[in-house]
């Protein structure tokens, strides 16, 4: 009989287009891929993928195969949903994406008290501050921090997020002159930056007009931490969500800059594929991250007085 595991693994396989991505994907070692489709293969008495040194395709018979695996696997995941939202207690494999920091602080640490109140859970986490294909990386809930564009993903808003432009004192004694938008072209910028990010453009807002300047300077990352390190050590100038730099400018360390005029806002929320038939254990989890992290955003905030909305 076929197991799901190998169903699973070959439909993976072929969407990753090699055994090593699939691996990675579902944290196997490429041997077990590579056993588990060709034990599939076997058993089914044809070849379902071609091997090349550079990239696996689909055979003819391996396509057929695949558009009915879709089907089942549609159903099995159907049947375990229904289970689970009846009021079943939470199990099951969950696969969380978050932004770095607040995976570091907040997210990391939530998981270990969620699998203690319910162990039938698995948990995987991912923490990056690029954005995540919530369908081709098969992630359940992505925590984003960014403008949302319209989706068909179901957003479950916690905060609106103010960002600031900062540095530190020591930078902006040393720096050219610092008096209007204009004047960040000559300025370093410290820049977020990944495949897809727009982050070398600033918008700013002011009450009088919004402008697009194409900053730039000698640094760049796709970790919005490092950003602020630098930042602290006088590298240049940085946009940041105010509740990440709160308590360096409450210390000193980093001093906003050009008050009067506001980087673009960002919404922090959790981002899910759809409510229906939203698996329990996806539910409880977005419920504790969901309090958890509100709670974190607003406790820096009020070191400098300020409150989310």
């Amino acid at each position: 009989m076929i197991s799901l595991d190998s169903i699973r693994t070959f439909m993976r396989a072929a969407d990753a287009g090699s055994f090593s991505a699939a691996g990675r994907n579902m944290r196997l070692s490429a041997s077990v891929v590579s056993y588990r489709v060709q034990s599939l293969e076997q058993h089914l008495g044809c070849l379902l993928l071609t091997r090349t040194t550079r990239r696996m395709n689909l055979t003819d018979a391996g396509r057929q195969f695949y558009e009915s695996c879709v089907d089942v696997m549609a159903a099995v995941e159907a049947a375990e949903k229904s289970v689970e939202t009846s009021g079943a207690s939470p199990r099951g494999v969950l696969r969380v994406a978050s932004p770095s920091l607040i995976g570091s602080r907040v997210v990391a640490p939530l998981i270990p008290r969620f699998r203690q109140r319910h162990s039938e859970t698995t948990v995987h986490l991912r923490m990056s501050d690029r954005f995540v294909d919530l369908v081709e990386e098969a992630i359940d809930i992505a925590i984003r921090l960014s403008v949302m564009p319209d989706s068909s993903f179901t957003l479950r808003k916690i905060a609106h997020v103010e960002r600031v432009l900062c540095a530190a004192p020591d930078y902006l004694a040393a720096g050219p002159l610092l008096e209007k938008p204009a004047d960040l072209l000559h300025h370093s910028c410290l820049l977020l930056r990944f495949p897809g990010a727009e982050q070398f453009r600033w918008t700013l807002r002011s009450a009088d007009e919004t402008m697009t300047l194409p900053v730039s300077g000698p640094l760049d990352t796709d970790d919005g931490a490092v950003l602020t390190e630098w930042a602290l050590a006088g590298q240049g100038i940085v946009v940041k969500p105010l509740f990440e730099v709160a308590s360096h400018l409450a210390s000193g360390r980093l001093v906003e800059i050009l008050p009067g005029v506001q980087p673009e806002s960002v919404t922090l929320g959790i981002l899910y594929r759809s409510r229906k038939l939203l698996p329990n254990r996806a539910k409880t989890f977005i419920s504790m991250a969901t309090e958890e992290i509100r709670n974190y955003v607003e406790g820096e905030l009020d070191l400098i007085g300020r409150r989310s909305s």
